[in-house]
């Protein structure tokens, strides 16, 4: 993304964009706003922030574009789904602690009522040939879309021959030696703090976007007269941390009274909560963490239907991690206790969802007033360089792991050595996965077509074969 975004327009030209600075939002105008960037926030973090940019900044003119790539580029260094937290932020510029709750929530309330909407309809019904066809479609073309972004996102930080030893090298310990996600994540962030330190010149790769190329008088927020933007102080973060941890684990502890420590519920809790802190790099860095726990660990899911999973996030709006709702559905569907399968379930999906994003309104609130500091020290953009380096490889981990039990209906694994290798039976390839999945890897990178599109071509092929079957 360049410093200056040229987008598309998403709302009507008929209402009043511009408000003079120091101006109060109208609560309408304001409600407007946020649903149409929630309402077309498909395509990822990319499309999200554009479409963000295109409604708050070139539209209406409420924040400048020196304001909006600050925040962005703060974003950039936390966990999370870096779009949400932009939300969150520049709901919190705008109109305090309120609007930044409400732009955030805003957010994720479409993507949460769609997918759980197709949990049930994927739980309930995946014995149904066309439903069982759609989700077959969309798992072979899930293989293309994570691909592309392993190129994505190696184009961005793979520049020098140590930071592909560092990719390479996340990817061996993660795929053949089974070394857990938040393992690699830390270790990638002290060689890149120190090695930044050494060689910034190899380790400083991942810039922020240039927030001095744009216009002096760029940097407008409308409301200034109204927000406190004040020195942070210790007693106010410290206030800021004390209420997003009750908030955070509050719940957790109430829920560990009630069913007691043993509970499905309770380990989708912990489980996500830590999840939460390691989504640097973006969703599909932790979801070969989540996947390997979820399938592996905890048995909630079988290897494919968290590739399901995946491609109900990717063609609903809101962030890609929005696929813990799934998987924090399945789960307690198929362990409810004294509930039925359906409460479960549900129950699962919003513990899941509530202790995914509330770390990142937590972030937001407690580092926002301190970003000129953070923003200002190299170190921090050198482990984050490094980090995303380990996640190249973390997610052509994923990428594999995916395509593997996708197109290949028996997998066999083999340990020697303390490494684990997995043999494709080449004789029982699916070949109608593997004709959609090319297919829809040359609508991805030939024809450079959306994610949704792609998706939900695959979909229908999905069903169209399935049909044929019965």
């Amino acid at each position: 993304m360049q410093p200056r975004l040229h987008l598309s327009k998403f709302s009507s030209p008929t209402e009043p964009a511009d408000l003079p600075p120091g101006h109060e939002i109208p609560t309408g105008q304001w409600i407007r706003a946020w649903v149409t960037v929630a309402a077309n926030s498909f395509g990822g973090p990319a499309g999200q922030i554009s479409v963000m940019h295109d409604e708050i900044v070139e539209r209406r003119h409420w924040v400048g574009e020196r304001r909006f790539l600050h925040a962005l580029n703060y974003c950039m260094l936390l966990p999370g789904p870096e779009a949400q937290q932009l939300a969150t932020y520049l709901g919190w510029l705008l109109r305090g602690p309120a609007g930044g709750l409400f732009a955030g929530a805003i957010f994720i309330l479409p993507g949460f009522v769609s997918i759980m909407a197709l949990s049930i309809l994927f739980a309930a019904y995946g014995d149904v040939d066309w439903v069982n066809g759609m989700f077959f479609g969309i798992t072979a073309a899930v293989i293309a879309i994570v691909a592309s972004a392993v190129l994505r996102i190696g184009r961005r930080v793979i520049k020098n021959p140590v930071m592909l030893a560092i990719a390479a090298t996340a990817f061996v310990a993660i795929f053949v030696f089974e070394l857990p996600f938040p393992l690699i994540v830390a270790i990638a962030g002290a060689i890149g703090f120190f090695g930044g330190k050494a060689r910034p010149d190899i380790f400083n790769i991942v810039q922020g976007h240039d927030e001095d190329s744009v216009e002096d008088d760029a940097d407008v927020l409308v409301g200034d007269a109204d927000i406190s933007l004040a020195r942070p102080t210790l007693t106010r973060a410290l206030r800021v941390l004390g209420s997003g941890l009750l908030l955070w684990f509050g719940p957790v502890a109430i829920l560990i009274g009630i069913v007691g420590s043993n509970s499905v519920f309770v380990d989708v809790a912990w489980f996500f909560s830590s999840a939460a802190i390691l989504t640097f790099g973006g969703a599909y860095s932790v979801l070969a963490y989540i996947s390997q726990e979820a399938v592996n660990s905890f048995g909630w899911l079988e290897s494919g239907e968290m590739i399901s999973g995946l491609g109900m996030a990717e063609t609903t709006p809101g962030p890609l991690i929005q696929v813990v709702q799934f998987v924090g559905f399945m789960g307690p569907y198929r362990q409810p206790g004294s509930m039925s399968p359906l409460q479960a379930g549900i129950s699962g999906a919003v513990i899941a969802t509530w202790v995914t994003f509330i770390p990142s309104f937590l972030w937001i609130f407690l580092g926002a007033p301190f970003i000129e500091h953070l923003r200002g020290r190299p170190s921090l953009t050198s482990a984050l360089s490094t980090i995303t380096a380990a996640v190249v490889g973390v997610v052509l981990n994923l990428a594999i792991w995916f395509s593997l039990f996708t197109l290949f209906d028996q997998v066999s694994e083999r340990r020697r050595f303390g490494a684990l290798l997995y043999a494709p039976d080449l004789s029982s390839v699916n070949w109608a996965a593997l004709v959609i999945a090319g297919l829809s890897a040359i609508a991805v990178f030939r024809f450079k077509r959306p994610t949704l599109q792609v998706v939900g071509v695959a979909a229908l092929l999905g069903v169209a074969y399935q049909l044929l079957l019965a």
